[in-house]
């Protein structure tokens, strides 16, 4: 299976994937020639970088699209962060996301059974709350949470506004903490993102999650894996029970409890997108649709 990509994300360069070695997919062949579009099977859009580009950078015939062949929308943003939509209605044939219902559905982590579980240790943890973030907007329901929960605890913020990270990044830092406030940038279905699966879960903090409902995170990780801010009726009261946690082992540990079954994976950006959609051609067929309103399904 031929996949190319019209733009390399974010307009970086990189080297392809070896499915096969990677995620043991094989027949898969990667590349961003442009030239060899005629021999694609699919061709991945990456909706930043058409947003930047608008449609004219869209490839244009003669000769005209070759039958049969997919066009995939790729965005792992936002609704709030994903300009342009509206004006590509009719235009893709599937959709890649974070979101379920999308035709290759790739969350930014996922919870897996192994064979044989491994021990949990919990890493020795000498500090409170940590809080990593790089894009500071006092518009955001994140910041206005956080300024009201900083006034009856101590939280340590690290990135744009913060302290700076030590040399092993962002998972060794938070390691050393009880908790991680993984607060989204925006809040919409579905959308939960690296903060949640490697910034806590992956440093083994209990996240503190600000995003979708409750009942969305509970589609993915058990009830008890965590603790989302709707569940106080405010700040200073998610303060309290995070204070009385610290100082009840038992209790903390209980968030701990599913770790007894599962391992965490972390979704590789952007090799796994790109071998998963070499997957899901080879899978789908002769199948072919058009995803007629991108915008109101990817809003809703």
């Amino acid at each position: 299976v031929n996949v190319l990509l019209w733009w390399e994300p974010f307009g970086r360069p990189r080297r392809m994937a070896d499915c096969r070695r990677r995620y043991n997919i094989t027949g898969c062949r990667l590349s961003a020639d442009r030239s060899r579009y005629d021999e694609a099977q699919a061709v991945l859009f990456h909706h930043r970088d058409l947003a930047q580009h608008g449609a004219e950078g869209l490839p244009r015939g003669p000769p005209p699209r070759p039958p049969r062949q997919l066009w995939v929308w790729m965005n792992f943003e936002s609704p709030s962060h994903s300009p342009g939509l509206r004006g590509l209605a009719g235009l893709f044939n599937w959709t890649m996301s974070y979101r379920r219902g999308s035709d290759v559905f790739v969350p930014y982590g996922y919870l897996y059974a192994p064979p044989a579980p491994r021990p949990f240790v919990l890493p020795r943890k000498t500090r409170l709350v940590a809080w990593v973030i790089s894009n500071w907007n006092e518009e955001h329901a994140r910041v206005r949470y956080y300024r009201q929960l900083k006034e009856h605890l101590a939280i340590d913020v690290y990135g744009a506004r913060g302290l700076a990270l030590a040399k092993g990044g962002v998972v060794e830092t938070v390691s050393a903490y009880k908790f991680y406030l993984a607060f989204e940038n925006s809040q919409h279905t579905d959308y939960i993102t690296e903060k949640l699966w490697r910034n806590a879960f992956a440093a083994s903090a209990v996240p503190v999650v600000l995003g979708p409902r409750r009942a969305n995170y509970e589609r993915f990780i058990p009830a008890d894996s965590f603790i989302h801010v709707d569940d106080f009726p405010s700040p200073q009261l998610l303060a309290t029970y995070l204070k009385f946690l610290d100082k009840s082992k038992p209790n903390y540990r209980r968030y701990f409890a599913w770790r007894k079954k599962y391992e965490v994976h972390v979704t590789s950006f952007w090799d796994e997108h790109f071998c998963k959609v070499c997957e899901a051609v080879k899978a789908a067929g002769n199948q072919i649709k058009t995803v007629r309103n991108l915008a109101s399904w990817f809003e809703s």
